[in-house]
């Protein structure tokens, strides 16, 4: 089928083909069709046109009885569109309220504690809150332990500002309030027997100050760090090396402890870098109050930490007031 057949099927209407440019012109409805160009040939002969055929009389129709008419059933009445809008209105609400409540709901869980909100609470793991620690700063010139240009691994510093200080809600010991100490107070950490060889030992070791920090913080546990500077890291190093191997053979012990044995978790998790770790613990069966202590050698510089507490010493606060007094000297 051509483009003007279809043309012609679509709207009904006659259509032409324009010479010039070969587009389908559509005539629109009701409006004249445009005659032909050229001339028309009157005298042509005409078509004939049949005569119609006759109209046959129809067979009568029988008559239709007219059937009574039913009522209509009545329309149902619409509902009201004020029950609708009221409806819409009650949900939207509705809706409105449960959001504004589960948004007041969020922010208040957001603006509280984790251990305020049921089922969201953790539980500490024993660990200590201390101050936020900062190295003190060196003079002019000098560098760190275990840096370029310090070989010595010397401590440019005052050792008083590189003790840890006492976590938060601790309770300072007002004899050991991190200043100055001397070598008695170290002593006194000792058995009464070992004082005397300490004593003597350290005396030919060239040490030049000792410094100390003492708390105790709300779960009874007491805590005592001990700073000893040497002349050199030949003096520490070998005070440390000695100190140890009497600890093997049971000398040179904390007051009160008679048998000890290696805290190997607390010398494993330790790990500081160019910083010796040594920690020990009192073997069972112990007194009423059980001691836990730590060998600290970096470079100059040996610390011992040690931690009293009633009914046993607890692993968590130890180890993590090593690992600090470690870092602090690293």
């Amino acid at each position: 089928m051509t483009e003007q057949a279809q043309t012609e099927t679509r709207t009904g209407t006659p259509a032409e083909t324009d010479a010039g440019t070969g587009a389908v012109v559509v005539a629109e409805a009701g409006s004249p069709v445009p005659a032909q160009a050229g001339p028309v040939d009157v005298d042509a002969p005409s078509v004939p046109v049949p005569a119609a055929a006759p109209v046959l009389a129809a067979d009568p129709v029988p008559p239709v009885e007219p059937v009574p008419a039913t009522e209509a059933a009545p329309a149902p009445a619409p509902k009201k569109s004020r029950r609708v809008l009221w409806g819409i209105v009650r949900w939207t609400a509705a809706v409105l309220v449960c959001g504004g409540v589960g948004a007041g709901a969020a922010m208040g869980i957001t603006a509280m504690e984790r251990t305020d909100v049921p089922g969201l609470a953790t539980e500490s793991d024993g660990r200590w809150e201390y101050p936020e620690l900062a190295l003190p700063a060196l003079p002019e010139g000098v560098q760190r332990p275990f840096t370029d240009g310090n070989e010595a691994e010397i401590h440019h510093t005052d050792v008083r500002k590189l003790l840890l200080p006492a976590p938060a809600g601790a309770t300072v010991d007002p004899k050991l309030k991190g200043g100055w100490a001397g070598v008695d107070s170290y002593l006194a950490e000792l058995t009464e027997q070992g004082r005397g060889e300490v004593k003597a030992y350290l005396a030919d070791s060239a040490l030049r100050h000792v410094a100390a920090r003492g708390w105790t913080t709300p779960d009874g546990t007491s805590t005592r760090i001990h700073l000893l500077r040497f002349s050199s890291v030949a003096f520490a190093e070998d005070f440390k090396d000695e100190m140890a191997g009497r600890l093997v053979r049971s000398e040179w012990l904390p007051d009160g402890v008679e048998t000890q044995e290696a805290d190997a978790g607390t010398t494993q998790d330790v790990e500081v870098p160019y910083v010796a770790v040594y920690a020990y613990k009192e073997a069972e069966p112990y007194g009423p109050r059980q001691t836990r202590w730590s060998l600290i050698q970096a470079g100059d510089t040996f610390a011992v930490v040690t931690q009293t507490r009633k009914g046993g010493t607890l692993t968590v606060p130890f180890q993590q007031t090593v690992a600090l007094q470690a870092q602090l000297l690293g």
